[in-house]
């Protein structure tokens, strides 16, 4: 892993959830620059400012360095919706999922 893995995933997730660089900075608490500042290679988050990032996103650390889950964020969203379905739902949802990984 490099900084500009962090950079880029940090823009890739930022750019998932639809907010601007700016938006991002003012919702973290810090002046309108500071994204855009990590995006263009000028700086990178504190271990602190990391792990806020992560939450931002809601995502553990693991899954942001997990490159193999484009969108982790809408995994967990996926994951909380179908936790509370009843088995039969379940199952439903199963066959779905396996029927669109045959048309991939």
């Amino acid at each position: 892993m490099t900084a500009d893995f962090v950079r880029d995933r940090i823009t890739q997730l930022r750019l998932q959830k639809g907010v601007s660089e700016y938006k991002m900075s003012y919702d973290l608490g810090h002046s309108r620059g500071y994204v855009n500042n990590i995006s263009s290679g000028k700086a990178l988050p504190s271990m602190a400012e990391f792990f806020a990032i992560c939450e931002y996103f809601n995502i553990s650390v693991i899954e942001f360095f997990d490159t193999e889950n484009k969108n982790p964020a809408l995994r967990n969203d996926i994951m909380h919706n179908i936790s509370g379905l009843s088995t039969s739902d379940l199952e439903l949802v199963q066959s779905l999922v396996l029927r669109l990984k045959k048309t991939e």
